[in-house]
């Protein structure tokens, strides 16, 4: 497992992504461009789809991350089995 210091920048390099995704998705949506780019990747208004996948699995990311920095545990996986006595 990393270290804090670790998580720390893993958390800020995430959000700095997440920041441009988001400013891309705004973009896209609001109409005023037809093409949107980040760094080397071009985006297009068939894109939105995809670029909200990855916005939402970024957002998971830090949150798993922002709960490891403050020591809760992940979360965990429990089975239930439902029988008929």
């Amino acid at each position: 497992m990393a270290d804090k210091v670790e998580l720390r920048a893993r958390l800020e390099f995430r959000q700095q992504a997440l920041e441009k995704l988001r400013a891309a998705y705004l973009a896209l949506i609001d109409g005023g461009v037809k093409s949107y780019s980040i760094d080397d990747r071009q985006l297009t208004r068939f894109d939105v789809d995809k670029l909200k996948r990855e916005i939402e699995a970024l957002e998971e990311e830090i949150d798993e991350l922002t709960a490891l920095l403050s020591n809760k545990r992940p979360r965990k996986a429990v089975g239930v089995i439902p029988r008929d006595w």
